[in-house]
């Protein structure tokens, strides 16, 4: 009957020395169990206990947010790729229309020649020279 009342003994923050803390931390971090699997393994009981431990004995950097653009974008499927890629494309003609246009304009007001306007003969005799 003592046997049976030491097992089903809650256990406290104290009763866990530093290398325990450290191999369940080990385990966790190489990717050997979740810490929920380790809570359960240990009979941890607190919910965030191994959080804790991870945060403070742990290699990994908790202070920066993972980066949530590239992991929508690992979601995405292939019917929103098109889509956002259509529409990025649609996008970029806009401006290039626009800048265009703009050049055309600025040729007309000043009447300067902007875009640089290649010859014939001057993409021939480059080439005459580098041979």
């Amino acid at each position: 009957m003592k046997d049976s009342e030491n097992s089903s003994k809650k256990r406290t923050q104290r009763d866990y020395n530093l290398g325990f803390k450290l191999a369940v931390v080990s385990q966790v971090e190489k990717g050997e169990m979740t810490y929920k699997q380790a809570q359960k393994a240990y009979g941890i009981q607190g919910r965030s206990t191994v959080l804790v431990w991870l945060r403070k004995h742990g290699t990994l950097d908790w202070n920066k947010p993972r980066p949530a653009k590239s992991s929508i974008r690992m979601k995405e499927t292939p019917a929103q790729r098109i889509k956002r890629l259509e529409k990025a494309l649609s996008d970029e003609k806009l401006k290039n229309e626009i800048l265009n246009t703009m050049i055309d304009i600025l040729d007309q007001q000043h009447g300067t020649s902007i875009r640089k306007k290649y010859l014939p003969k001057q993409s021939n005799e480059s080439d005459s020279k580098e041979q």
